[in-house]
């Protein structure tokens, strides 16, 4: 089977995603990574995020992070795994090879789009995990 700019099958991933170490939630007094007001309001950070995340994981991971037909549902496995864990399998991939699956996750820490971007993509990503920022383009909030 040929591996392509990011092949991942099934609902497992999350289930691989967290196998390599469970994600620590975050304390009360931690402020999140995103302002979002109105459910569709976001800070210059999280809306940059959305721009990058459509530009590098859209094709894979599927319209506002719900994933696809083989991509994980980034919403789900961020409620599983921490900030240090996302980064760390978004800049050096990971791969899972079974006789029922292949699981790959290309690493992206050579992509300078992805690099730079990083805190960005996943303040996104975790607003949406959390709950308050909903499907479809966030507007950007003035000021921010």
């Amino acid at each position: 089977m040929k591996l392509g700019i990011c092949l991942l099958r099934g609902v497992a991933f999350a289930s691989l995603l967290a196998a390599g170490g469970i994600g620590v939630a975050r304390a009360a007094d931690d402020k999140p990574p995103y302002v979002v007001k109105n459910g569709n309001e976001v800070d210059m950070t999280t809306y940059k995020g959305f721009l990058y995340y459509g530009d590098e994981c859209l094709r894979c991971h599927g319209p506002d992070g719900m994933g696809s037909s083989y991509a994980p549902n980034l919403t789900e496995a961020l409620k599983t795994i921490d900030k240090t864990k996302f980064e760390t399998i978004v800049m050096s991939g990971i791969k899972q090879v079974s006789n029922s699956s292949d699981l790959v996750m290309p690493a992206f820490g050579t992509n300078p789009d992805v690099v730079d971007n990083l805190e960005s993509i996943y303040a996104y990503l975790k607003a949406r995990s959390d709950g308050v920022l909903n499907r479809g383009h966030p507007h950007h909030l003035p000021g921010t």
